[in-house]
């Protein structure tokens, strides 16, 4: 099997078989099965309220797209300053005339059947259009305001058994939000993260490559850990190709550790560069020791590349000069909607690869994860817009409310 792509799955598939053995880390979608409506409803975040009558829907769900489709929804008297317009008009189709305004509530009975002391269990939302409020088991965990990045909760405080869980969401689309079609509810993804109490948190690993030559590659990886303090950890992290071979690794250890990070630094000899036209990737496995026991397994995937950008010059990867052949690109799939679809962004991707695109710009907001993905495994360099709006309004009930 060696050099053979198919080392690297057999690789994935040990790794998966690893983590549910030693009961280490479980991450689960919740799809399936949640309940669903329009509009505001008191009572809706409670253990005891009977949705019955509510639509079954999967997650991920775009409820606005199904339309129907109504001028009104989003004509308004306004004149575009980005535009020079001077004067004010009726605009009407900005947002695709669907009927995206309102409240949705979601409810989810879920199991957590690793539950047990010591555990901790994370929400983890890719994107919830828009100003979530999430209840577990009746009780308030939490709230996020911004429709297009991803956020999540603890919610070990407020689960009772490892059966017959409650999870309730409500999302709210205002008038005047958005400049383009943002479609509504539960839109992308949702996970369910089990760890141990020793665990890396989400997103607690951020890799660099801050040296790259044709010989020889430098990767820091800053790893944060949650532990109790005084615990003995031990950090091992290593480094595989494609093909599942094993190209660098290093270990750390704290003996009386106090919630800090860990700051390792690997080297790969010849390394395989990441560009658009060779997207080359590895992946770095970093496991968690706490007192010789093994409680985390953690993979961060990256591709080895250089960037620079020269005044005068221009943007330079892997020390030649780029030029951009990029698109603006929003985050619906036209008559599909905001629901995330891998397939349907797989084939874009493929018509603007073919087409000689080898950049993206999120207009205008963070995309969901997969889309990230998948630039990273096709070859497209990516501008990561954040937000339309910060301080200054662009629509009245923008973020720049927040």
């Amino acid at each position: 099997m060696k050099n053979t792509p198919f080392k690297l799955l057999f690789f994935l598939l040990l790794t998966g078989s690893a983590l549910t053995v030693f009961g280490i880390r479980h991450e689960t979608l919740l799809e399936k099965n949640w309940k669903f409506t329009k509009g505001d409803i008191a009572e809706a975040s409670q253990i005891a309220f009977n949705d019955a009558k509510w639509q079954t829907v999967t997650v991920p769900h775009d409820w606005a797209i199904y339309g129907p489709f109504d001028k009104n929804v989003d004509a308004y008297i306004t004149k575009i300053t980005q535009n020079n317009e001077t004067k004010e008009s009726m605009k009407t189709g900005r947002t695709g005339s669907l009927p995206f305004v309102g409240v949705g509530w979601y409810r989810l009975k879920f199991d957590v059947p690793e539950l047990e002391a010591g555990k901790k269990v994370t929400l983890l939302f890719d994107g919830a259009m828009s100003h979530a409020q999430v209840f577990v088991n009746g009780q308030q965990v939490g709230n996020w305001p911004y429709g297009y990045s991803s956020f999540h909760f603890d919610i070990t405080p407020f689960l009772k058994n490892p059966k017959g869980n409650v999870l309730a969401v409500r999302l709210e689309n205002m008038e005047k939000q958005s400049r383009w079609y943002p479609g509504a509810g539960l839109y992308r993804n949702v996970h369910l993260i089990v760890t141990e109490e020793t665990h890396i948190p989400v997103w607690g690993t951020y890799l660099t490559t801050p040296n790259v030559t044709a010989d020889l590659a430098s990767v820091n990886m800053k790893t944060s850990v949650e532990a109790q303090t005084g615990a003995k950890i031990k950090v091992e992290t290593q480094i595989f190709d494609a093909y599942g071979e094993s190209v660098a690794k290093t270990v750390s250890e704290n003996e009386n550790f106090k919630n800090q990070s860990f700051d390792q630094t690997l080297s790969i000899p010849q390394p395989k560069l990441w560009s658009p036209e060779t997207p080359s990737l590895y992946i770095a496995v970093t496991q968690v020791f706490d007192n010789k026991i093994l409680k985390d397994s953690y993979l961060t995937r990256f591709g080895v590349r250089s960037v620079k950008f020269e005044a005068g010059k221009g943007f330079f990867l892997n020390g030649k000069k780029r030029i951009f052949n990029g698109v603006c690109l929003h985050h619906d799939q036209g008559p599909i909607g905001t629901a995330i679809n891998v397939s349907a962004i797989r084939r874009q991707l493929t018509i603007l690869k073919d087409m000689g695109c080898n950049a993206i710009r999120t207009s205008h907001n963070p995309p969901a994860p997969e889309m990230l993905n998948l630039c990273d495994e096709m070859g497209f360099m990516v501008m990561d817009e954040s937000f339309d709006e910060w301080k200054n309004a662009k629509v009245p009930n923008g973020y720049h409310l927040f």
